[in-house]
């Protein structure tokens, strides 16, 4: 038999459709009239909720919203805030005309403390509820770890017990799962143990703090039980972190491509707050940008301020207040290669560079682990990268790498080889394969390896007798560092889409010798590799072997 739910609404709500109810407009004004601070996301969230009830046929189902919000009293909230409601009502109660909900996957990336967990709870709670009218939606919380998936949890759970005697009526519950008896929906954590993906059947699955994914694995296996019942969605909702390149900022980017309308939301409802500008933080006001609460909750702001001065004070060791306060990603900044800012900005487009003059440079630390082969080229004051990587299918680090490397081998930007090592001459190859369409002036290697792969190099018309091969040591570093730095300042590097480089660089950090030069290390040395970066230093030490006119002197490619 067919499940019965509540997706026919009342006539009040189909009376509504099109009208933005003031749950919502509420925040909308605030946003759009400069009465709260918002950052440019926020200003674009405001056009983009207009412009989606101006052009389809939506409604707002108010009864279910005022049935839900008679239940936030059994909260231990003063109120929700208007950015909750905002949030709240277009997430549980805007709905198409075929009755399903508009947005089915809710992205709210806000600064720690704006109160993200109560958030989560409230909505967790409400979707069990007979309000809901879906039997067995179960609401499924996941998180890295037991202690971050249990906090909502933890929340609902506390209403419950302080009204046992009423609550015991209409819900059954334990430290473990919280269940509506009256649709037979429940409440339960998740973290990334394999047994606690048994037996999933999701109505909604939260995810708190994507921040710490590395990669969609995990969310994948989490969200496969979606679909079981009506209405599924999802939500993530985070504070930023210090993993890059993974799913927080694979999804803000998409966020943000959303609210310029450079893409379709395909159901995502995508909400962040975060500074403009680095330099807004110090500036009280600007806080609120990236924590919409903070002018509702006078604590919240002490402490901010609190923190705020002990980054004053040492901003390398409280590097997490830009982070997640702020939501402006923080490394190292006296020991990064540089910012994530930058990092992402030389994934700009490399042009056709066929008969141009370039260099090469290799890094190849170990026979059975990574290695990489790098062309840089030079035009009009801009330099221009290409790359390539092997991977050891035997690597004895291989599961300490958090990286997509099957995505990266489909991409063509590494190449896996099954063998117990990795041969010199797959890589010599790679660079003679080259110069069948660029004109290769030279190649640099590290001083370690240069013994191993001098045979092949020559083979193929680079010897150090010829002055054509450079042996480069941890000294050559300090000659390419202030070269790399000023190209990754002022944006004048472009290595195409290439999430190996973006990750390669990010695993790098610089390390001052006594003389206050520096040279080039790993961050971490097993799990996080460094080889696509240590190649294309190698490069940038002989840079100086592309000719100031390498423009005009393009080559016929060479045929082999």
């Amino acid at each position: 038999m067919a499940q019965k739910t509540k997706t026919t609404t009342s006539r009040r709500a189909r009376r509504h459709k099109r009208i933005v109810c003031p749950e919502i407009t509420e925040y909308l004004r605030l946003v759009e009239t400069g009465k709260v601070e918002a950052c440019q996301e926020q200003i674009e969230f405001a056009a983009y909720v207009r412009r989606v009830f101006a052009t389809e046929e939506l409604y707002i189902d108010r009864d279910r919203l005022s049935r839900y919000a008679k239940k936030l009293k059994y909260f231990p909230f003063e109120r929700f805030f208007p950015w909750e409601w905002c949030l709240f009502a277009l997430f549980l109660c805007v709905f198409k005309k075929d009755g399903n909900p508009r947005w089915t996957d809710l992205v709210a990336f806000l600064g720690r403390g704006c109160g993200k967990n109560g958030f989560i709870a409230f909505v967790a709670f409400c979707l069990i509820t007979k309000i809901n009218g879906i039997e067995g939606y179960d609401v499924d919380i996941c998180a890295n770890s037991e202690e971050q998936a249990k906090r909502s949890f933890d929340d609902v759970w506390l209403v419950l017990e302080g009204a046992y005697g009423f609550f015991k009526k209409f819900f059954s519950w334990s430290k473990t799962y919280i269940m509506s008896k009256s649709t037979r929906s429940t409440i339960k954590y998740r973290t990334n143990s394999p047994k606690s993906k048994d037996g999933m059947r999701s109505g909604i699955v939260i995810f708190d703090e994507v921040h710490e994914y590395k990669d969609y694995k995990n969310i994948k296996v989490f969200t496969t039980g979606l679909g079981k019942h009506p209405h599924p969605r999802r939500a993530f909702i985070s504070s930023n972190g210090d993993v890059r390149d993974g799913v927080y900022d694979k999804m803000l980017a998409r966020a943000q491509a959303i609210l310029k309308g450079d893409k379709p939301d395909n159901g995502m409802l995508p909400f962040v707050c975060k500074l403009d500008d680095e330099s807004e933080v110090h500036d009280e006001r600007m806080w609120e940008k990236a924590n919409p609460s903070i002018r509702y909750r006078q604590d919240l702001k002490d402490e901010i301020v609190k923190e705020y001065a002990d980054w004053l004070d040492d901003p390398i060791e409280n590097a997490d207040f830009m982070t997640k306060r702020m939501g402006i990603p923080q490394g190292n900044k006296e020991s990064e290669v540089t910012s994530w800012e930058n990092i992402l900005a030389a994934c700009g487009e490399v042009p056709d560079m066929s008969g141009r003059t370039c260099v090469a440079g290799i890094d190849y630390a170990s026979l059975d682990d990574f290695a990489s082969a790098v062309l840089l080229f030079r035009e009009d004051g801009h330099y221009y990268a290409m790359h390539h990587s092997w991977l050891c299918a035997t690597s004895r680090h291989r599961s300490r790498i958090n990286a997509p490397l099957e995505q990266w081998e489909k991409d063509g930007i590494l190449t896996i080889v099954h063998e117990p090592e990795i041969s010199p001459g797959v890589i010599v190859d790679w660079i003679a394969g080259q110069m069948g369409t660029y004109d290769v002036r030279g190649v640099a290697i590290d001083d370690f390896r240069y013994t191993l792969m001098m045979r092949e190099l020559r083979d193929i018309g680079f010897s150090t007798d010829d002055k054509n091969l450079v042996k480069v040591r941890p000294s050559s570093h300090a000659k390419a560092q202030p070269v790399i730095n000023s190209a990754f300042a002022t944006r004048r590097i472009s290595w195409g889409d290439d999430p190996a480089m973006r990750w390669f660089t990010n695993n790098t950090k610089l390390a001052p010798f006594s003389n206050g030069n520096y040279k080039y290390e790993k961050i971490e040395p097993k799990g996080r590799k460094t080889d696509g970066f240590m190649a294309l230093v190698a490069a940038f030490c002989i840079e100086d072997m592309i000719p100031e006119d390498a423009v005009d002197d393009v080559l016929d490619p060479i045929v082999f």
